[in-house]
């Protein structure tokens, strides 16, 4: 019989509720043949979304650069003719044959060597001189984004989790997070073992930040003795699909300022706006100089939906000294990094091209906006459907703007005896509909759809849910 051994009883303790229960069931359900819809997760690309050209035709090629000289001696002997219907822009054009050139000459030795523990210099260029046009900040000036401050991860995950593992030192030393939040930092706030304080936008306006709902959860925490090191804001929001308006935004920094927090600013879903505004913590901090900025994107959501790449960026601002140390923060970071070598170099060269997308007139660039519109028009019209589905819903209610890739609303009216979970699995039972119960979020009453399904699934799932949720909460 194999010896027992002592594990860290933190990980034992940890929940990741979108892995959860209800998902584990519905995996053992598609076992046994049942059909079923995957909401749980914001996970496009396993429902349908299709990956961009152009972004997939780069990686094909510098995964296999032979590619490229055949790719140019096949198009030179052909010959379009009526028995044949290929044509040639089916053929991948010369600036991406070239671009795909330019990221291998850069890589140095190809995508299968390993990178600087930052990550390829000129990815990390690429993302200063996006974060430049995005806040319109000039590129000499003091606010501009520097390569050096910028890491590149395994997403967005891996790069929360090491701000979160250097800030978190102490057992008494706690991290503020918006409730309902994403599991992810309750998760690394348990690993790492440090103190989750609760904070709790207003659900009934817009899921908006308000300074006398901040101040009370600090002073609560540090009455119990907890020092918070740190505020999580995520915006658009997880999983509430809220996004933030500039007050909110600046009531955060103001806050952290008035008590020498930094901010860690998860800010994945900045393309899912749906006519929304999007203001970067970055832009809003400007010539702040007191409150660490760490904010975090990624190229699993948006309209690349390229999770399984796994890519992603940190970006520092304002450094924090290190207490006891000569060393600086970013040095620190990088010390961190170096022990897993780096991040996997085709998720950095993903996120290149996320930053980097055509701009040059012509087939490339036109097929990319095409695309890209497609994906977002096609997500806005799949929440209106699921948004239209929940006002025949007795008691479903429904808070914010639409962003993100999710919606979270209230069970105002659930049956004696039961709770967010026991709807979420009867739902799953009765429909094939995966969601994850409120509760698994921080928030009880609640549950969480991601709304990724194709208008097709949803047309055919969303009248079965009506039908399920009026008899469940009425019965």
């Amino acid at each position: 019989m194999p010896s027992t051994v002592q594990v860290n009883q933190n990980i034992l303790e940890m929940e990741y509720a979108v892995r959860g229960p209800i998902p584990q069931r519905a995996a053992k359900l598609k076992e046994e043949g049942k059909n079923i819809i995957f909401c749980n997760i914001g996970n496009p690309q396993a429902l349908g979304q299709k990956p961009l050209s152009f972004s997939r035709q780069v990686i094909s090629l510098i995964e296999e650069p032979a590619k490229i000289a055949r790719e140019r001696a096949i198009k030179e002997l052909f010959e379009e003719s009526p028995a044949s219907p290929l044509r040639e822009e089916d053929f991948i054009s010369e600036e991406i044959l070239s671009l795909s050139e330019k990221v291998l000459a850069k890589t140095g030795k190809g995508v299968g060597a390993y990178t600087e523990s930052k990550g390829y210099f000129f990815v990390r260029e690429a993302i200063a001189e996006f974060i430049n046009r995005r806040d319109g900040f000039a590129p000499a000036s003091d606010l501009a984004a520097s390569p050096e401050q910028i890491f590149l991860t395994d997403g967005a995950s891996d790069a929360a989790k090491r701000v979160l593992d250097l800030l978190i030192a102490k057992k008494t030393d706690g991290v503020m997070i918006p409730i309902p939040q994403y599991p992810l930092y309750s998760a690394s706030i348990k690993m790492f073992g440090g103190v989750q304080v609760n904070y709790y936008p207003d659900e009934e306006h817009d899921w908006a930040l308000k300074r006398n709902a901040l101040e009370n959860a600090y002073t609560k925490a540090t009455q119990e003795g907890t020092k918070i090191k740190a505020i999580v804001v995520i915006n658009p929001g997880n999983p509430t699909g809220a996004i933030l308006d500039v007050k909110s935004v600046h009531e955060v920094i103001a806050f952290a300022k008035a008590h020498g927090l930094a901010i860690i600013a998860d800010e994945v879903y900045q393309e899912n706006l749906y006519g929304g505004e999007f203001v970067s913590f970055a832009k809003a901090l400007g010539e702040e100089k007191d409150v660490p900025l760490f904010s975090l994107h990624s190229i699993s959501k948006g309209f690349y939906g390229e999770c399984g790449h796994r890519g992603g960026y940190l970006e520092v601002r304002n450094p924090p000294r290190i207490e006891g140390a000569e060393m600086g923060f970013i040095d620190l970071l990088l010390k961190q990094a170096s022990v897993s070598l780096c991040a996997n170099s085709i998720g950095q060269v993903m996120t290149y091209l996320m930053v980097s997308p055509p701009e040059k007139e012509g087939g490339v660039h036109q097929k990319f906006i095409a695309e890209k519109e497609k994906v977002l028009s096609d997500l806005y019209e799949k929440a209106t459907m699921v948004r239209a589905a929940f006002k025949k819903m007795d008691g479903m209610e429904v808070f914010g703007k639409t962003g993100a890739m999710y919606f979270f609303p209230r069970l105002s009216k659930l049956p004696e005896g039961t709770d967010d979970f026991d709807y979420c699995m009867a739902l799953l039972e009765e429909t094939g509909l995966c969601t994850v119960n409120g509760s698994g979020f921080g928030l009880k009453n609640h549950l969480r759809i991601a709304f990724l399904p194709s208008k097709e699934q949803l047309a055919e799932v969303l009248p079965r849910w009506i039908a399920f949720h009026n008899r469940y909460v009425n019965r």
